[in-house]
């Protein structure tokens, strides 16, 4: 019997290793399927842009795994039973199911967290989703349609900085305002604070610093300070969170969920689970976690395939690179910055214009480009598995 390789997610890193592992492993002994509850990729990376206005590209994960021999389950996962190696998933029609594993790879990402402020899933937007975007995008359209109205944007990381500049860019008519719980962009180089505020200064975008929204209501959001700034669509973007199903399953997490994993992203509390991308709670070769982002899910992605690879084909496991560069921002189309950073993860020297931004679009269609083409410039040679795989082997002789 094949060995089962299940992914579960099919966002940057489960669509990438899964890609890799089709590639370098054959299909005599393997069988890799992909569950996702969307039929769609999504670039994630863009959102706040699909928000804003602008149409993005979700090309069919179908067309994306055409050709790879890798399997697609569009299905909600449910659960994850680690002992008995399966996942309990949950079809579009609405029917329960199980899928056997012998490896299984966690993959499932993030979303936004409320962080158990009132009124955030009542009445707040966010952009940790492609459903998510186009709901903002509804509303903002319906502001737009009524001459005018005003955009609150709650959280100054990198997601609420991209979200609050695009929407000002490309919606002029609205009023947007930036809520920052310290000062604006705190992490970011003294050049690059400078230049981000600069460029809320051109976009009329008001910035409020050293403040804690505490509620959202349909019409306003309550500070800790207890004043109340109002508002027509709040936005959501104070950090992400992920699901509950791998604490749910008896995986080894962090206090926060993550999946925690060894070097080579296996899981500590169960050997034949890996985790890539915001799922996996990665410590990078500077000592320091991995923040939840894209260039994260390649790095961790990579090396989960070369881990898998190995211990699957008896070979050396290659030890990949996981370190954290910096990051890039957009400030709308025409702006950007480009924040590096050091071996401690401390900001350095910042690229900032339309270079920045020139950058960053070459970066979002790249990203785009080799998640279409999941197996492009991989390894043509396919290894086989040391004895078909112990665990396969095991169940055909029960």
């Amino acid at each position: 019997m094949k060995h089962r390789i299940v992914v579960l997610g099919a966002g940057y890193a489960g669509t990438y290793t899964a890609g890799n592992l089709a590639r370098r492993l054959s299909p005599a002994d393997t069988e890799i399927t992909v569950v996702n509850a969307a039929p769609d990729f999504v670039q994630r990376l863009r959102l706040h842009q699909l928000a804003a206005g602008e149409e993005i590209t979700a090309p069919k994960l179908a067309d994306v795994f055409a050709g790879t021999g890798i399997r697609l389950r569009l299905a909600r996962v449910t659960a994850v039973d680690p002992e008995r190696q399966v996942v309990a998933v949950a079809d579009a029609d609405g029917r329960d199911g199980e899928l056997g594993y012998d490896t299984l790879l966690y993959a499932l990402g993030s979303h936004g967290a409320d962080h158990g402020v009132p009124g955030v899933a009542e009445h707040a937007f966010d952009i940790a989703s492609r459903p998510s975007a186009l709901r903002l995008r509804e509303r903002l359209d319906s502001l737009g349609r009524r001459g005018g109205g005003e955009v609150l944007v709650v959280g100054d990381g990198l997601t609420g900085i991209e979200t609050a500049t695009e929407i000002a860019e490309s919606r002029p008519g609205l009023s947007v305002t930036l809520i920052a719980r310290a000062e604006l962009g705190a992490p970011l180089s003294a050049a690059a604070r400078s230049h981000l505020r600069r460029a809320c200064d051109r976009l009329g975008i008001t910035v409020l610093e050293h403040t804690r929204v505490e509620a959202v209501e349909a019409t306003r959001a309550l500070c800790a300070d207890g004043t109340a700034v109002s508002s027509d669509a709040t936005v959501w973007a104070a950090g992400f969170a992920v699901s509950p199903i791998a604490a749910a399953g008896g995986l080894e997490v962090t206090g926060n969920g993550r999946i925690v994993v060894d070097r080579t992203m296996r899981s500590v509390s169960h050997p034949n689970v890996y985790a890539a991308g915001d799922s996996a709670y990665a410590i990078g070769d500077n000592g320091r976690l991995l923040p939840m982002s894209c260039a994260t899910a390649g790095f961790t992605g990579m090396q989960a395939a070369a881990a898998i690879v190995g211990r699957l084909t008896d070979r050396r496991i290659a030890t990949t690179k996981l370190q954290y560069l910096g990051n890039h921002i957009s400030l709308g189309r025409r702006d950007g910055i480009l924040q590096m950073v050091d071996g401690e993860g401390q900001a350095t020297r910042c690229v900032g214009g339309r270079t920045a931004a020139r950058v960053k679009a070459g970066i979002l269609k790249a990203s785009l480009w080799t998640t279409s083409h999941p197996t492009f410039g991989l390894p043509n040679r396919r290894h086989h598995l040391v004895a078909a795989s112990t665990a396969a082997a095991e169940r055909s002789l029960a």
